[in-house]
């Protein structure tokens, strides 16, 4: 049996605590987030999810990005509230998501040694919604962290990464409190619907 890799190790635990503090609207969940995506491009790197990996990068500049409109995106340039999803964007960002699955898929497919190129660039792509969202402090977001969720549970599985995996798998549970307490959050002023 493999020991643990502390990079991962650490990964971890600061992914559990980004997330913990995102469900309590925390603002800490941001340069925490940014701790636990730069262990994780390492961790990726060496397993070969190179869209996880290039994932990682992004979600550094998303980081960023949130934890400044959480501060100064809302009204008068003062904090966000929680908010639904606007319809026009919902449909926009799932043909984004699809978009940019089937691309990434095929160059990864194509030109590299990725493990998972399918299943590694529908988890990539939809992350980017998910994040984007989050960053929004969009309630839906946690309706798409969830799905992803399940399918990173297999993937890291499947990848023996056994730490990952039960991260995700209390990221999937972190992000069903999510729902339930943005939903019950004073800046919502209308819960938005499963449908989401």
């Amino acid at each position: 049996m493999m020991g643990l890799d502390p990079i991962e190790t650490l990964g971890v635990l600061a992914g559990v605590v980004a997330v913990w503090l995102t469900v309590r609207e925390n603002v800490w969940c941001w340069p925490i987030g940014l701790v636990n995506v730069l262990l994780f491009i390492v961790v990726f790197y060496r397993a070969r999810l190179y869209a996880d990996m290039g994932l990682q990068v992004v979600y550094v500049a998303l980081c960023l990005y949130g934890w400044w409109a959480w501060l100064h995106g809302g009204s008068g340039a003062g904090p966000l509230a929680v908010g639904r999803t606007p319809p026009r964007w919902r449909w926009g960002l799932l043909g984004a998501g699809i978009v940019a699955w089937v691309g990434l898929a095929l160059f990864l497919a194509g030109y590299t040694d990725a493990a998972l190129p399918w299943w590694d660039s529908a988890t990539t792509s939809f992350s980017l919604v998910a994040q984007y969202m989050q960053a929004r402090k969009w309630l839906g977001n946690w309706l798409v962290w969830i799905a992803v969720d399940v399918v990173y549970v297999g993937i890291y599985i499947v990848k023996g990464l056994y730490p990952t995996a039960v991260l995700y798998a209390m990221f999937l549970l972190l992000a069903i409190a999510g729902w339930r307490a943005w939903r019950a959050s004073p800046g919502d002023a209308s819960a938005e619907a499963v449908a989401a």
